[in-house]
C-alpha cells in the first residue's frame, strides 16, 4: 500500500495546478484517456518527473468527489446523518447536501449491508484524504433529493410528476443504490490506465475490489426481490449518458435470467472514462461541468463530462 509519508510529501508539492490542469486535458484529448507511458508524456512536451505525480494526483481527487457521494448517501441511509465535519473540508468549494434520511429497513440483514457499505464508503474517503494531504479537495455540493427523482423519471421508473424517494422503503433504496455502485466499479477501472506509480495502483485496485463486492451485493438482492425490469431501465439510462456504445448492464437478462456480473464476451468488466462518469453523475449526455448528483460541479480540474447528445 502508501507509503503515507512519501506519498503524502510527493502530492502536497505537486497539488492540483496549472501543470496538473495542462498534462491531464491534453492526455485525454490525444490518448482518449489510455495509458499514459513515458513516450505518450514526452510527445505531450511534458517529461515524467513532470507529469506523473500531478496527474495521479487530479485523478484521485476525481475519485474522492465520488466517494463523498457515496459515503453521504450511505451514511444517510444507514445512520441518518452525513459524513463528520473532519472529513469535508480542503481545497476548492465547499458544499451542503441536501436530502438524505434514515431508512426504517424492514429487515435487519439489508440494514446491516447498508451499515456495512456506509463504513467501507466512508473509509474510502478519509483513507483517500489522509494520503491526498493538503491537495485533497472539499466535498463538493451534494443533491440527494431532486437528483434522484431526475435519474428515476429519465428511467422511467416514475412518471413526469411523481417523485422518487430513495430513502422511503428497502426497494427503493436499493435501486438508488445501484445506480452508484456498477458507476464506481467502472470509473476506477477506467482510471486505473492513468496511474502510472504501482503504490498508486494499487490502492485503486484494492478501492476498485471493494466498490466490485459493494456492487455485487447489490445486484444480487435488486435481482432476489425481483427489481430485474426496474434495474435494467436504470441501465438504459446510464447507457443513454455515456455514450453511443451499449456497455451497461442490468443484473437480469429479460427480467428474470441472472446476470449479476456485468461482463463482455471474454468475462472482463468495462470501464468509463471520467467524462463518461461525470456524463452519469451529471445526468446529461452533453458536456458540462456541474448538474444532477453535482448541482454546482465536481471540485478539482477533472470536472467536466464529455459530449455524448
Amino acid at each position: 500500500m502508501f507509503g503515507k509519508s512519501v506519498v503524502r510529501d510527493m502530492i502536497n508539492r505537486s497539488a492540483e495546478n496549472e501543470t496538473d490542469r495542462r498534462v491531464f486535458l491534453k492526455a485525454a484529448g490525444v490518448a482518449g484517456l489510455g495509458t499514459l507511458g513515458a513516450g505518450s508524456l514526452g510527445a505531450l512536451g511534458a517529461s515524467p518527473a513532470e507529469a506523473a505525480t500531478p496527474t495521479e494526483s487530479a485523478v484521485l481527487n476525481f475519485a474522492l468527489n465520488l466517494e463523498y457521494l457515496e459515503a453521504e448517501f450511505y451514511h444517510r441511509a444507514a445512520y441518518g446523518r452525513g459524513l463528520d465535519s473532519s472529513l469535508i473540508g480542503g481545497t476548492g468549494t465547499l458544499g451542503s447536501v441536501s436530502g438524505g434520511r434514515k431508512v426504517h429497513f424492514a429487515t435487519k440483514r439489508l440494514r446491516s449491508v447498508a451499515q456495512e457499505i456506509a463504513g467501507d464508503e466512508t473509509h474510502h474517503v478519509a483513507f483517500l484524504r489522509q494520503n491526498l494531504g493538503s491537495a485533497a479537495v472539499s466535498r463538493p455540493k451534494i443533491d440527494l433529493y431532486h437528483s434522484f427523482t431526475a435519474a428515476a423519471r429519465a428511467a422511467g421508473l416514475i412518471k413526469k410528476h411523481q417523485r422518487f424517494d430513495p430513502f422511503a422503503n428497502e426497494n427503493n433504496f436499493l435501486l438508488a443504490a445501484f445506480i452508484f455502485e456498477d458507476v464506481g466499479v467502472t470509473a476506477y477501472k477506467g482510471a486505473a490506465p492513468l496511474i502510472g506509480n504501482s503504490a498508486y495502483l494499487e490502492a485503486a485496485a484494492g478501492i476498485l475490489a471493494v466498490e466490485a463486492y459493494h456492487a455485487g451485493i447489490i445486484r444480487e438482492k435488486l435481482y432476489d426481490r425481483g427489481l430485474g425490469y426496474a434495474a435494467d431501465k436504470i441501465s438504459r439510462a446510464r447507457d443513454s449518458l455515456d455514450g453511443t456504445t451499449d456497455l451497461d448492464q442490468g443484473p437480469a437478462k429479460r427480467g428474470y435470467r441472472a446476470n449479476l456480473v456485468p461482463t463482455d464476451a471474454n468475462g472482463v468488466a468495462f470501464s468509463r472514462s471520467p467524462q463518461q462518469v461525470l456524463n452519469v453523475v451529471y445526468l446529461n449526455p452533453a458536456a458540462t461541468t456541474s448538474g444532477g448528483f453535482y448541482p454546482s460541479g465536481v471540485n478539482g480540474v477533472v470536472n467536466t463530462s464529455g459530449a455524448n447528445g
